[in-house]
């Protein structure tokens, strides 16, 4: 039987190997097609494919097995659950991987992008331009077709020119980012608010308006500091929650 190849990943040694092992596959598995196959290869594989211990793969695996991803059997192996429930909460520990997971899993849809002003509350990020590429997209649960959040990106033209906007309906705009366009990702800054829904999220994610949200800025930066990407979105309240968990090391 074929088994599932998750993707590759460069370990930050800073960072709980067994935390980062078990993010990349979590990233993996959402993005997957529905045509790879569900067993994943064997712990020693994996261990030898992240180039980590077996023990420390068997940690990252139970992190998936605790979360409902996977289903590991005796002899059998372990499998990738297909109906796995897409919107768990992620801890966020500094991994870029962690993101893209967060990200994945859902069905996307581009509805519109082009160019634009900088939005006064982002002027901060980018006191140098004037005008930036938007990308404006819907986000659904894979098995019910719910809207979950939508999300609005603006983009430094001179990266944005280097994005097929086809990718951002099949991948997070992190991942096109790293591993599409070839950024050199140095940091992410995660900034999360409770708000009310205004009448446009209300009619997107089909809920009250004025009802709870999470209201997520997220801002790329490269290695020079430089911000690539700024990130709007707006989240159902009943549907995420984010927990992020500091390292005392």
């Amino acid at each position: 039987m074929t088994s599932f190849a998750p993707d590759s990943v460069v370990l930050n040694r800073k960072l709980p190997l067994w935390y980062q092992v078990s993010q990349s596959l979590r990233a993996s598995i959402l993005g997957r097609s529905p045509r790879d196959p569900l067993r994943l290869p064997t712990e020693e594989q994996l261990a030898g494919h992240y180039g980590v211990s077996v023990l420390t793969m068997r940690q990252a695996l139970k992190e998936l097995e605790d979360e409902g991803l996977i289903t590991r059997h005796r002899r059998r192996g372990t499998f990738i659950e297909p109906d796995a429930r897409r919107a768990s909460p992620v801890r966020l520990l500094g991994s870029v991987d962690a993101i893209v997971a967060q990200q994945s899993g859902m069905t996307t849809e581009l509805l519109e992008h082009g160019k634009g002003p900088v939005p006064a509350e982002l002027a901060e990020y980018y006191p140098e331009i004037d005008e930036v590429a938007t990308y404006h997209r819907l986000r659904s649960d894979e098995k019910t077709g719910e809207p979950t959040n939508h999300a609005r990106n603006y983009v430094r033209p001179e990266v944005a020119a280097l994005i097929d906007p086809a990718d951002l309906a099949r991948w997070p705009m992190t991942k096109v980012l790293r591993d599409v366009v070839g950024a050199d990702i140095g940091r992410i800054t995660d900034t999360v608010q409770a708000r009310l829904a205004d009448p446009e999220t209300a009619r997107l994610l089909h809920v009250p308006l004025l009802s709870p949200i999470l209201h997520y800025t997220g801002v790329t930066y490269d290695r020079e500091g430089r911000v690539l990407d700024a990130a709007v979105i707006h989240y159902r309240g009943d549907r995420f929650s984010f927990t992020v968990t500091l390292d005392a090391s």
